[in-house]
């Protein structure tokens, strides 16, 4: 197995600290702004707001996610925090070093990442869970600057087709390039980040797992092949 450099300079690829994250009540998806102030109103003790990302911008993995689950991260404020999919996400974690502590489902539970950050391609709750493409495109933006932030990014997991997709576009390469499917892997060249290793897994959503068409086995075999690859850098 080819080793990859993990050593970037990080002064040319960090853009400024504003674009990292969207604003608290970002208007730039009407309808997923409409849907959150909806349920700011009714919830207003929950995050209810772009729900930032999650980690150290130095680990070496990154995790994309599709979007806040309504009553998970969109409650708790922290990416698969608080739905069935983060119990799952995070237990994996722990098993293969990635994250440390204990996992009990809010941000207070002192569960640490490690050489590992997560993000969603969608930033706000969507209206049964499905963002639309424009809505995707628009936070694109906040997808590929905290790629770029991260200089010593050598691997990302993307968790479901619409997330590959959206990494994928992140990293300006087409859909074509590497088609979704479970347990698929390759090499992108980004001509900003240089290599990086794409690992494609289902979801780990409860439908996902009930339905088997996601299994933990399937699951920790990607982290396993993640974590062999990191290790052998």
């Amino acid at each position: 197995m080819a080793k990859v450099s993990v050593a970037r300079a990080s002064s040319a690829r960090a853009p400024a600290r504003a674009a990292l994250e969207p604003g608290a009540d970002c208007p730039l998806c009407p309808r997923l702004a409409d849907f959150r102030h909806d349920w700011q109103a009714a919830e207003p003790g929950w995050h209810n707001a772009p729900v930032p990302a999650f980690g150290p911008e130095d680990a070496r993995l990154l995790i994309v996610g599709l979007a806040p689950g309504l009553r998970g991260a969109n409650r708790t404020g922290r990416p698969f925090t608080g739905d069935y999919a983060g119990d799952l996400l995070y237990a994996t974690l722990i098993e293969y070093g990635f994250a440390t502590g204990t996992y009990a489902a809010h941000p207070e539970d002192g569960l640490t990442l490690t050489d590992a950050r997560i993000v969603n391609a969608v930033r706000c709750v969507p209206p049964q869970n499905k963002p639309t493409p424009e809505e995707i495109r628009t936070c694109r933006p906040f997808l590929s600057a905290p790629m770029a932030a991260m200089p010593r990014l050598a691997a990302i997991v993307t968790l479901g087709k619409i997330a590959h997709d959206s990494t994928l576009a992140a990293l300006g390469q087409k859909a074509s390039r590497l088609k979704f499917g479970h347990g698929v892997a390759d090499t992108i060249t980004d001509g900003t980040l240089g290599p990086v290793r794409l690992f494609a897994s289902y979801h780990c959503s409860r439908y996902n797992t009930n339905t088997r068409v996601l299994t933990p086995d399937m699951f920790r075999s990607v982290f396993a092949a993640v974590r062999a690859y990191l290790d052998a850098a």
